[in-house]
């Protein structure tokens, strides 16, 4: 089966060239996919219905909370001009025994005004990016389980509303997120309001030797740019065997009276033996909010040196 898999793949790149798309409606909207896929009657509504669920992007940073590794930090704020205005540069590394993980900074290089005179983070960008790389103190009795760790608002307010805010953003992009003004919905991606906002394309691709799926979501043309947009791009990247996110790229912007971003984010996973973890993650982000100033931030997260 999977040799006949291998060939089929294999026929479909070559016969790319020479084969136009084909629209087909699937959960009510409309997907591209390319012609051999359908001819040769590949089960395209499973792979979408699999993509649409998909929990092993999120499940791949809870995998982070069960092993030991270490990191490459580097994080800069920048000026209006792109000068750079603060920055922390460290190696980091997570240990972990007896059920419980911490992290040390093996070496860090700090200019600006990153930290404050308390060692406080002066800027949301920086807090953020601990809350979601960086381990304070020790933490015991964590799981890489999935199911029943959904997101939630309730009872956070604050600092820690909005990083449950964004982890909700990051981990699962293209979903509804509540207590966003003016764009909570907007960022619902597999709706009937998106579904005439968006165009979805299914293909296939050689990715990085192997076969994938890239499944990529784009606004209409004549919504680009528009105010019914808030995601500008989304790439995912998923094995073909067992559909885990190989990659993923994604692009939000938008701009109402109290606040606008502008955030462009890329995430590459790597396998650990059985576990999916991510290795780079890169970010450049511009955002104001009411009563806060303007940031303007850029980091990459090097992740290395894995051990379960």
């Amino acid at each position: 089966m999977r040799q006949y898999i291998l060939v089929l793949l294999s026929l479909t790149l070559t016969s790319k060239a020479f084969a136009q798309d084909t629209t087909l409606i699937w959960d009510n909207q409309k997907i591209t996919l390319p012609e051999a896929v359908v001819r040769n009657n590949l089960d395209y509504r499973h792979i979408l219905q699999r993509i649409k669920d998909d929990t092993t992007f999120y499940k791949a940073f809870r995998n982070l909370h069960i092993i030991e590794f270490s990191s490459y930090n580097n994080i800069r704020m920048l000026n209006k001009d792109g000068s750079v205005k603060a920055s922390w540069n460290s190696k980091t590394t997570q240990h972990r025994e007896n059920n419980c993980r911490s992290m040390k900074v093996l070496s860090q290089e700090t200019t600006g005004d990153y930290f404050d005179n308390k060692g406080n983070y002066n800027y949301t960008t920086a807090e953020m990016y601990a809350a979601i790389f960086l381990t304070k103190g020790t933490v015991c009795g964590e799981d890489n389980i999935v199911n029943g760790h959904a997101f939630d608002l309730a009872n956070k307010s604050g600092i820690e509303k909005h990083k449950e805010q964004l982890k909700m953003l990051f981990f699962n992009p293209g979903k509804k997120i509540p207590g966003i003004p003016f764009i909570g919905n907007k960022l619902d991606l597999y709706d009937e309001r998106a579904y005439k906002l968006y165009d979805y394309k299914l293909d296939y691709i050689d990715y990085k030797g192997s076969y994938a799926y890239v499944f990529t979501i784009k606004p209409k043309e004549s919504y680009a740019g528009s105010g019914d947009i808030v995601v500008d791009e989304m790439t995912t990247w998923f094995d073909y065997k067992t559909f885990e996110v190989l990659a993923r790229n994604y692009a939000l912007s938008y701009k109402v009276g109290v606040y606008d971003f502008d955030v462009n984010m890329q995430v590459e996973m790597t396998r650990v033996g059985d576990l999916l973890i991510p290795k780079t993650l890169r970010y450049k982000g511009n955002f104001s909010a009411l009563f806060k100033k303007r940031e303007r931030g850029e980091f990459t997260a090097t992740i290395f040196d894995y051990k379960k």
